[in-house]
């Protein structure tokens, strides 16, 4: 379903008249299926969180956005249910607490005004996304894992096939499997010689026989994709919207009140939401929601960009309001799946919407609104290039 021209930062227009009808409705896929759309807010909510829906990409009636083909179609425990996903995701989830998140907020600051240094000494205009949004997440999370950022462009187009909607199966599983034998390869280092990083902590527990080789290769690949294309286009996405809202971007950046700025961060990944596909479900058992009854093996396709649009729960949802409270959002999904990484996530936000606009007050598009071009193509939305001055 298409964005409406002019409206980029709005979710599709068929996908808001399919809200004012109804929570529930049915849509036909590429392969003739046709699943479940959520739309409601409160119905989305409830169905994370419901131990009678499976995330299992390999269940029947899963509504899969593109053909699967063979191996590696699998990206470690996102596509899993409990107990395999509980247990994989445990191994991980210690790096990802906001405890731990916190004690890394003076290197993102670091790296976030060292990059700034380089765009106010470099030419312009800049595309940012090159230049700064890509970097900052991509320079965090390689420190995190332990993964060279020598390698990031090789890391960075294989993401960008992984999740490009038009991708051929065939180029999809080649970016999967070279994303998957590179963190083998890592991983085979962080056995030989361990270091203190997210990878090296994988490598003992192959060593001690709670994980195989493979399996802690692809939670590389997952946090390696998710860790740095997300928080990416939310960065560019983020400044884009706070450039055509003069108004609220005044407001983040005459501000040092950090409640201020963590509301700024909700209230934009609410506002943008940049999972494009929708969570993806597929009932276990026959589900009573909403008068509707969902049959076991139906799939499910809960759009959290039009939730997090839902007015029942959002008052005048269309409009950027950095002041509302809008932790209630589902831009993270919600339930036992909702990202693991959200710590990290929103304490990057935190720092880049708190400096980048305070130290460059005068930044500003470089070319017109209808000339940048956005991911329509892909399952993360947001813009290839955003040519900024100053």
């Amino acid at each position: 379903m298409q964005r409406a021209a002019g409206c980029p930062f709005d979710p599709p227009p068929e996908v808001r008249a399919r809200q004012q009808e109804g929570p529930l409705s049915r849509v036909r896929l590429w392969d003739g299926s046709t699943p479940w759309l959520v739309t409601g807010y409160t119905e989305q909510r409830k169905l994370l969180a419901d131990p009678r829906v499976s995330a299992d990409i390999s269940r029947p009636g899963y509504p899969s956005p593109a053909p699967i083909t063979g191996q590696g179609s699998t990206i470690s425990f996102i596509l899993m249910d409990d107990p395999d996903h509980a247990r994989l995701r445990r191994m991980v989830t210690g790096s990802f607490t906001v405890k731990r998140t916190e004690t890394l907020r003076p290197a993102v600051q670091k790296i976030v005004d060292d990059l700034i240094d380089e765009l106010l000494a470099g030419p312009r205009p800049v595309d940012l996304v090159e230049a700064f949004a890509l970097p900052v997440p991509s320079l965090v999370i390689c420190a995190l894992l332990g993964v060279p950022y020598t390698d990031h462009e090789f890391f960075q187009d294989n993401s960008k096939v992984i999740i490009r909607r038009d991708a051929k199966p065939e180029e999809r599983a080649a970016g999967q499997r070279a994303l998957g034998g590179y963190l083998d390869e890592l991983m085979g280092e962080k056995l030989e010689n361990p270091a203190d990083d997210l990878l090296s902590g994988l490598a003992a527990r192959v060593k001690a026989g709670e994980l195989t080789r493979s399996e802690a290769a692809q939670m590389g690949v997952l946090l390696l994709i998710a860790g740095h294309e997300t928080t990416a286009n939310m960065i560019a996405l983020g400044t884009l919207a706070l450039l055509e809202n003069p108004g609220q971007l005044a407001l983040l950046r005459e501000s040092d009140d950090r409640a201020l700025v963590a509301s700024a961060v909700e209230e934009l990944l609410r506002y943008l939401n940049i999972t494009h596909n929708g969570r993806r479900r597929v009932a276990r058992e026959d589900i009573e929601i909403a008068g509707r009854t969902i049959r076991a093996g139906e799939g499910l396709i809960l759009a959290n960009d039009v939730g997090n649009r839902d007015g029942e729960m959002f008052p005048e949802p269309d409009r950027l309001d950095l002041t509302r409270n809008a932790r209630g959002h589902v831009a993270f999904g919600f339930g036992v799946h909702q990202c693991l990484g959200q710590p990290l996530a929103r304490l990057e936000l935190q720092v880049v919407y708190s400096t980048l606009y305070r130290r460059i007050p005068t930044l500003a598009l470089a070319t017109d609104l209808e000339r940048i071009p956005f991911k329509h193509d892909g399952s993360v939305y947001g813009v290839y290039e955003l040519p900024v001055t100053w």
